[in-house]
């Protein structure tokens, strides 16, 4: 039974209603200013993940702290993210989508100018922890938002126009960190998050609006909200692609928590070369989402998502081979970003598809609490899954360690896939 067939459930309607001078029908001006809005939201949270990693190795000197307790800081704003996913999502869908991604922000802004005082490691995670849980807002709502205003392809579409804008924190992230790193210390880091956060404000409280209408509103009952989850649970059509994506997301992640420390200590790059290697690889992300919107229409959602977990395979095995010859040289550096260059461009056939086939298949008046737990999976799992790969004898991530724990993922992404697609069509059958 789906969410929106439980007995506190209010009646299906006819489709989403956009907010008022926002819908797919007004013109391709008002959708490009909405992609603008929720992109700079979604951006925030890779920008607090990215933007700082060049300078792991600098800060874990400063702090007189270990690399591995550094990641961990990472690991600690994942699991915040997954944390605040699950309290803000029912809160969008009994206040609506406004308030709770306002104060969210502001939170978040507040959180990043307290991480340029911290005075030890463990401070420091517990206020990335912070920052994770407000910034959940941005990544939450924004996809209750795009639910409460497309369905099907046009889903799929804007998504895809989502993360084209959104790719751009990650691909220059760690390239402007690393300059950052040139010109100041790495606290001013965070004096430009700070400062994203609040024209974040900003944009939100001028340029969106309401898109969840009162009527379509549910209370926050703790026993409405537990029927809700539990019916999203048993529902192979949400959980399926929703498993799926935090899988691959896990993949992904272990890739960006651990290539800064693998490609410095262990390749011999410098923090500038690896933020070059990571814009790179990140725009090859930004070309599947592309490749992806193009092929919308002509192939299936669910064979365009099957064809990026192929994709991711192939990746992994290759990185599999390489480490275990032990790649080394003036050539290795290349090769390896032409890898993770395939992994990230398979990844942007996977992230947009899993989450249109997960949220799609839920009622808009639950679609925050949808978004939220698929959020939640996916940070938990990519927070929780990337910290293996420094479970190593030096307590650091290497390649080795990198290429066994990313193929584990990408083989469990495909085999959940396979398995919940093969059950979501027999039972449309």
């Amino acid at each position: 039974m789906s969410p929106a067939s439980s007995p506190s459930a209010p009646p299906p309607t006819a489709g989403p209603e956009p907010a008022p001078g926002t819908g797919p029908g007004k013109g391709r001006r008002r959708t490009a200013v909405l992609v603008l809005v929720l992109a700079t939201l979604t951006a925030t949270g890779p920008l607090a993940t990215d933007l700082y990693l060049p300078a792991f190795p600098v800060i874990a000197e400063d702090l007189g702290s270990t690399e591995a307790q550094i990641q961990l800081t990472l690991t600690a704003i994942m699991l915040g993210m997954a944390v605040g996913q699950l309290v803000i999502g029912p809160l969008s869908d009994s206040l609506g989508r406004r308030r709770p991604l306002l104060v969210g922000v502001a939170v978040f802004a507040l959180a990043s100018l307290a991480c340029m005082v911290v005075p030890s490691a463990g401070v420091f995670a517990g206020l990335r922890f912070v920052q994770g849980v407000a910034g959940a807002a941005g990544a939450v709502i924004s996809r209750a938002v795009v639910r409460d205003m497309f369905e099907g392809d046009d889903a799929a579409r804007f998504f895809s126009r989502l993360m084209l804008v959104t790719g751009l924190a990650p691909l220059l992230g760690p390239v402007l960190g690393g300059q950052l790193l040139r010109v100041g210390p790495w606290q001013l880091s965070f004096a430009v998050l700070a400062a994203v956060a609040a024209t974040s404000w900003v944009v939100v409280f001028f340029g969106l609006p309401e898109s969840l209408p009162a009527r379509m509103r549910r209370p926050l009952r703790a026993g409405s909200l537990a029927r809700t989850v539990a019916g999203l649970v048993r529902d192979v059509r949400f959980m399926g692609p929703a498993l799926t994506l935090g899988l691959a997301f896990g993949a992904m992640f272990t890739y960006i928590s651990s290539f800064s420390f693998v490609s410095q200590n262990e390749l011999g790059a410098t923090a500038q070369q690896f933020s070059l290697v990571f814009a790179v690889n990140t725009l090859g992300l930004l070309i599947g989402t592309q490749v992806n919107a193009y092929l919308i229409g002509k192939v299936g959602t669910p064979r365009r998502l099957a064809g990026g977990l192929a994709g991711m395979l192939a990746a992994v095995a290759a990185l599999g081979v390489l480490a275990a010859v032990g790649v080394s040289g003036g050539w290795a550096l290349p090769v390896l970003t032409a890898v993770f260059w395939s992994l990230m461009f398979s990844v942007g056939f996977v992230f947009p598809n899993a989450t249109t086939l997960a949220i799609s298949s839920q009622e808009p008046s639950v679609a925050g609490t949808a978004s939220a737990l698929m959020g939640s999976m996916q940070f938990a799992l990519g927070g929780g899954l990337s910290s293996l790969a420094g479970l190593t004898a030096t307590g650091q991530a290497s390649l080795v360690s990198m290429a066994v724990v990313m193929g584990a993922i990408a083989v469990a992404a495909a085999a959940v896939f396979a398995v919940t697609a093969r059950r979501t069509a027999r039972a449309a059958v």
